[in-house]
């Protein structure tokens, strides 16, 4: 006995480590998959004076792409959202986190604009409303306003066409 119950222990905790080996650490489920994106209304980068709500992009298909000037992955990602917006597939919104405007600007005029509009989470309260846990993340936001798929950490080069562009054509033909 004194030999089996050290043996069924560690042939637990293997089996454990298996199992947690084969899971993906960048996959962390969000719970608003499938639920209508919360509701923000936010000033514009661009124009502060003006506001900007997920109610405004009811009926299109939206990519909602947290990021911030700070950020060393948002720059790793950032030519590959320069790509997409040069495709002209979607909608793609920024969610500018917990930065300052000034900085936000500079950053977009050095490393290029690719979204249709930019908004100020300068609080994070939006963020935090999305489940943001660092940045980036991206969003997919279909035509209904619902939450279909979120994207942990940087955009890779074949996430694009691999994840991005074939669910944003599916979602597309779905009707409102």
């Amino acid at each position: 006995m004194k030999y089996i119950l050290p043996l069924l222990l560690f042939i637990a905790l293997s089996v454990f480590l298996a199992i947690g080996l084969k899971l993906n650490p960048r996959e962390i489920p969000s719970p608003l998959i499938d639920k209508p994106a919360p509701a923000f209304k936010l000033p514009i980068l661009a124009a502060p004076e003006r506001t900007l709500s997920q109610a405004d992009l009811q009926g299109k298909v939206w990519l909602l792409n947290v990021w911030a000037s700070w950020c060393v992955s948002c720059r790793e990602e950032h030519p590959l959202l320069n790509q997409l917006a040069k495709m002209n597939k979607v909608t793609l919104v920024g969610l500018n986190y917990k930065d300052q405007a000034d900085a936000a600007q500079a950053w977009l005029a050095k490393q290029g604009n690719p979204y249709n509009v930019s908004v100020m989470d300068s609080d994070g309260r939006t963020g935090i409303d999305y489940g943001v846990y660092g940045v980036p993340e991206t969003f997919v936001i279909d035509k209904r306003g619902v939450v279909r798929y979120k994207h942990t950490g940087p955009i890779q080069p074949g996430d694009l066409e691999k994840l991005f562009l074939p669910l944003i054509q599916q979602l597309e033909a779905e009707t409102a």
